[in-house]
């Protein structure tokens, strides 16, 4: 039986163990997207799909034929939202043709590549950017930069943006850097890890959040338009703006924590579930896509941000010191329009003020090969917690159910290769539950669907245990 009344702590536990019952993602060590540098695309139309079950006429980029997606396996189709992301290194030339397969009614189309000095042949000239048009002999266009500096950055319909950019037509492009850091890991796609050609920009894990809105009565007379057989371009009204739908990466939530490239959302093939153990540096590229600011809140820790649009936020250094990092530390990044902001995020359970880990553990948090003071090598617990109680009675787990994260306990996962058993009175349900976080917009309306609660910009940050695998692959 339920008590009437529930403590902040079990309702808290009651709402994250609702949502570990939803599909679990494998999380992955780099972003989805496709190789460059060379990207033939298309722009047509298609559906989305919503968590409130609507399907939702759109239009937006795909791939134009085979491309090679990495970091593993997944399709490119005709058309997704957002649009493939697109990953080069620096300093190569990149090379994107585009070809127009939208339908008549919606005119031409293009693409505009933030903070690229890009030179374009091909189709018809548009006030932004030179334009695909319909015409299969010469409507194909060209567009070649040299990704000149590494960073995360937008793309983006520049034909008539209030509309095409909001029916789906934007995306992102990662530049690597070309040079490996000291002391940064090895990465599966760069030479090393690291977002910046700097060594304090190192990162175990990424994962790329845009955040757009969508207006559904906007799309309704698209569609009309389009299946009335209307000539382009056609004139279709975007003010007064009133969306109703949030998304992330293209999705909403819950639908958004489901894998990539999942069946169930084949126009939408990229999700937003990061996962992390203790300790590691988890590089976030959040990019705003849409109209209107989201600002998007984390939960867990601040994040220290490295760079916006791609330019790295570096104090001035000298002959014997290379510059440092000079990015604030932020617990909401405001994903203005058109903006990009690089941030490191790391959790090691300081603030907690108890030990996490479990106290019959050891440590090594004196010992010389420890990353920073006060933090263990191994565990990456917070020293100065070490041996602390829980400060509060683990609620009942007849009472709190159970799902996918729900541990039983708040302690950790076990630590221990002999599995030490837990203090007195302490139950383990699952050895590999850890610790959910909400990550989601701070403005209350953005985290429903279509006005349903809990919905829209909203996903759970989910800290593994030290010792339990997180898969990479699908």
């Amino acid at each position: 039986m339920i008590p009437a009344r529930i403590s902040a702590a079990v309702c808290r536990a009651l709402f994250a163990a609702a949502l570990a019952a939803l599909p679990a993602t494998a999380p992955h060590a780099a972003v989805p997207g496709i190789a460059g540098p060379t990207f033939n695309l298309v722009a047509s139309e298609g559906r989305s799909s919503q968590p409130d079950g609507n399907s939702i006429y759109s239009w937006g980029y795909g791939c134009d034929g085979a491309a090679t997606t990495v970091p593993y396996a997944g399709g490119c189709p005709l058309m997704q939202i957002p649009g493939p992301t697109m990953i080069v290194t620096e300093g190569q030339t990149v090379t994107v043709n585009l070809v127009n397969r939208l339908p008549a009614a919606a005119g031409n189309a293009s693409m505009v590549f933030a903070g690229m000095d890009v030179s374009a042949s091909g189709g018809a000239p548009g006030i932004l950017a030179q334009e695909a048009t319909h015409d299969a002999a010469t409507g194909k266009v060209t567009y070649t930069f040299v990704a000149g500096k590494p960073g995360t950055y937008a793309y983006y319909s520049g034909t008539r943006p209030d509309l095409q950019i909001e029916m789906g037509m934007y995306g992102a492009l990662i530049v690597l850097p070309a040079t490996a850091q000291p002391g940064c890991k090895k990465g599966s796609l760069s030479h090393a890890a690291s977002a910046y050609d700097h060594p304090a920009t190192c990162y175990d894990r990424e994962y790329l959040f845009q955040f757009a809105e969508m207006d559904s009565r906007i799309h309704e007379a698209a569609e009309a338009a389009v299946l009335a057989g209307a000539a382009g371009p056609v004139s279709v009204k975007t003010e007064p703006y009133q969306p109703n739908y949030f998304l992330i990466n293209g999705r909403s939530m819950p639908d958004l924590m489901d894998t990539s490239y999942a069946p169930n959302y084949p126009n939408q093939p990229y999700n937003a579930n990061p996962h992390m153990h203790p300790g590691e540096l988890l590089l976030m590229r959040v990019i705003g896509q849409g109209r209107t600011q989201h600002p998007f809140h984390f939960h867990g820790n601040h994040a220290r941000v490295l760079a916006r649009d791609g330019n790295l936020i570096t104090a001035m250094g000298d002959t014997a010191n290379p510059p440092r990092l000079a990015g604030p530390l932020l617990f909401t990044i405001p994903t203005v329009p058109g903006q990009s902001v690089d941030a490191i995020f790391t959790w090691t359970g300081q603030g907690l003020n108890w030990d996490a880990y479990g106290a019959n553990n050891g440590h090594k948090c004196n010992g010389k090969d420890a990353p920073s003071p006060g933090f263990d090598p191994d565990t990456r617990e917070y020293c100065p917690d070490h041996n602390k109680a829980i400060p509060a009675t683990p609620a009942d787990p007849n009472i709190v159910a159970n799902g996918l994260w729900y541990g039983g306990t708040p302690y950790l996962g076990l630590q221990n290769a002999n599995n030490t058993p837990l203090p007195p009175g302490q139950t383990r349900i699952n050895p590999g539950a850890g610790y959910a976080y909400m990550w989601h917009s701070h403005n209350e309306r953005e985290i429903t669907t279509n006005d349903v609660f809990p919905g829209g910009m909203m996903m759970m940050m989910i800290i593994d245990p030290p010792g339990n695998t997180i898969d990479e692959k699908l």
